[in-house]
C-alpha cells in the first residue's frame, strides 16, 4: 500500500477514468443506497462527460433515494469500480467489479477484509455518506448540490438511528448541518425513511410478540422462511425488525435470525451499550462494536447465538 495520502489517491483515480462504476453491499440499507446515490450525483456533476454507473440489483424500498442501473459488461474492462459501504468481497452485490481495471475501497466498517487498489477506510466516520462528503471538503473540484445531499442525508441518518448510535459525533452533525444548508426537505426524508407498510406492520407487531427477552437484557428474534412468505413482504424489508426491537427498554443486547431459501440464517446483532462484535467474529461476521452481521450455518448454531448473547456481560 502507498503511503500516499487515502484520500488523495481516491481523487485522483476519480479524475483519470472516463468510466466510473460505483457498487455497493448486497440487501442494501439508506446508507449503502444513499453513499452511493450520493457520490454519483457529485460525480456527475463535476464530471459531465464521464460515464457515471450505480450498479447493484432492485431495491425497491429505496429506490426513493436513487435508482439502481444496468450495467453493460463492456464497461468494466476500462472503468475504475468504487465499492462503497462494503467490508467484504462477498457482500459486494455483483461478481462483474473483478473485471474491472481498477478498483477502489470506501467504507466506514472496520477493515477486516482489505481489498482494492485503493482503500480509503475511516471506522470513525458514522457512515459512508458522511465519508463521501469528506471527499468532497478535500477536493477543490468537487461540490455537494441540493440533488446530491438528499441522499447523503439519508444515508446518514439511516446508519446513525437519527443520531442514536454511538458512532454519531460532533462532526457527523456538522456535516448533517451543512446538508440542510443546501435546502433539502430533511423532515421529509427522516418520515420517508421512518414510515413502514401496514405489511411491516404486520411484521413489527409479531416481533414484538414473540421476541424473547432474558433477565439481563439479551434478546432474540427468529424468522423463518415460512413467516416471511406469510407477510409477503419486499426483499430484504424484514430487516426493518432489526433496529425496532432496540426500542424495548428491557433490551441492552439483541440478535435476528432471518433463514434464507437455502436453510442457513441471516444474522443481526446490535446492542446499545455491550460490545457485540466479537460474538460476530466468533461467527464468521463482523461490524461495528454495536452493530454486527454474520450467518448461521444450522437452526443448532442459531441457538448456540442465542446463549452466547446471553451469557455476555451487559454493559453498566
Amino acid at each position: 500500500m502507498s503511503d500516499i495520502n487515502p484520500i488523495a489517491q481516491v481523487l485522483a483515480a476519480i479524475a483519470q477514468y472516463d468510466t466510473i462504476i460505483i457498487h455497493r453491499h448486497i440487501n442494501p440499507d439508506p446508507d449503502a443506497i444513499g453513499s452511493q446515490t450520493g457520490l454519483a450525483t457529485i460525480l456527475r456533476e463535476a464530471y459531465p462527460q464521464k460515464k457515471i454507473y450505480t450498479a447493484g440489483s432492485a431495491a425497491p424500498g429505496l429506490a426513493w433515494i436513487g435508482p439502481q442501473q444496468q450495467v453493460p459488461a463492456t464497461a468494466y474492462p476500462d472503468a475504475l469500480v468504487i465499492v462503497i459501504d462494503t467490508a467484504n468481497t462477498a457482500r459486494i452485490d455483483s461478481d462483474h467489479y473483478q473485471e474491472a481495471a481498477k478498483l477502489m475501497k470506501i467504507d466506514h466498517h472496520p477493515n477486516r477484509e482489505p481489498f482494492g487498489d485503493i482503500q480509503w477506510v475511516d471506522a470513525g466516520a458514522s457512515s459512508s455518506s458522511e465519508m463521501v462528503y469528506d471527499l468532497v471538503t478535500y477536493s477543490d473540484n468537487l461540490a455537494i448540490s441540493k440533488a446530491a445531499a438528499a441522499p447523503l442525508y439519508a444515508g446518514i441518518i439511516g446508519d446513525t438511528g437519527r443520531f442514536l448510535y454511538d458512532l454519531t459525533t460532533a462532526r457527523t452533525h456538522e456535516v448533517a448541518a451543512a446538508l440542510l444548508r443546501t435546502g433539502i426537505d430533511a423532515p421529509a426524508i427522516g418520515r420517508q425513511e421512518d414510515q413502514f407498510s401496514p405489511q411491516t406492520g404486520k411484521l413489527l407487531a409479531y416481533a414484538l410478540a414473540h421476541v424473547t427477552v432474558t433477565a439481563n437484557g439479551a434478546g432474540s428474534l427468529i424468522m423463518d422462511q415460512a413467516l416471511l412468505k406469510e407477510m409477503a413482504l419486499p426483499a430484504g424489508r424484514e430487516q426493518a425488525v432489526v433496529g425496532f426491537l432496540g426500542k424495548l427498554s428491557t433490551v441492552d443486547r439483541w440478535v435476528v435470525f432471518t433463514e434464507r431459501p437455502d436453510g442457513k440464517y441471516r444474522v443481526e446483532f446490535r446492542s446499545k451499550r455491550t460490545p457485540i462484535q466479537p460474538l460476530a467474529v466468533r461467527h464468521g461476521g463482523g461490524g461495528h462494536p454495536l452493530a454486527s452481521g454474520a450467518v448461521a450455518d444450522s437452526a443448532d448454531e442459531v441457538q448456540q447465538i442465542i446463549q452466547e448473547l446471553t451469557d455476555l456481560s451487559a454493559a453498566n
